[in-house]
């Protein structure tokens, strides 16, 4: 191996730790600092962050996540072919509002809409529902093929996964030992809704 491909291998993986480090620190009383129009404008380079945005994107951890979501979202819907009539999905994201981590989480929403998740109170614990939306482009796509999803939180732990009913729900226990709201906290208060790939 050259040289150069050591040091551009050794510059990536410094990229990778500082990346994770920086994501991965806890900043008390954390919350998004800008919201999705500035982040995705900023991303498709019609708007440049000002130095203040700059400085509160860096120093919220919450916010960096959220970026990193939005920026990968987006490079994976460029890579998807899609024709005129039949509409892709590649994926839906959704943050934990602040206002829904005050109560007892009874549902979350992805960002487009089209995906609703429900937690249900069920004995010690809660049963986790989630229900697309008949008015989602690709409603009929995904109920006619019975498609497998799955829920992710913010850390990347999956937390339902499943096939897709006729009425377009799926639904189990929820599988962590901390209550819904305070467990997305813990993982940047971000879930993401996205097919499963045989």
């Amino acid at each position: 191996m050259k040289e150069n491909d050591l040091k551009s291998a050794q510059d990536e993986q410094d990229a990778r730790l500082r990346e994770r480090a920086l994501l991965a620190r806890a900043v008390p009383g954390d919350r998004l600092m800008l919201a999705d129009a500035t982040l995705l404008a900023a991303l498709d380079g019609s708007r440049v962050l000002t130095s203040n945005e700059r400085q509160a994107l860096s120093a919220s951890p919450l916010t960096l996540r959220r970026f990193r979501q939005l920026s990968l979202e987006r490079q994976a819907s460029a890579r998807l072919p899609q024709a005129a009539n039949d509409p892709v999905w590649s994926g839906s994201s959704g943050m934990l509002r602040a206002a829904s981590s005050a109560t007892a989480l009874e549902s979350l929403a992805t960002d487009d809409g089209c995906w609703t998740l429900h937690f249900l109170p069920q004995g010690e614990g809660w049963q986790v529902i989630l229900s697309l939306s008949a008015e989602a482009p690709f409603a009929a796509r995904l109920l006619r093929e019975h498609v497998m999803v799955r829920v992710i939180d913010g850390g990347g732990a999956i937390v339902l996964q499943g096939r897709l009913d006729s009425d377009g729900e799926c639904e189990c226990g929820w599988p962590f030992a901390t209550p819904p709201a305070r467990h997305f906290q813990m993982y940047g208060a971000g879930f993401a809704v996205e097919p499963v790939t045989p």
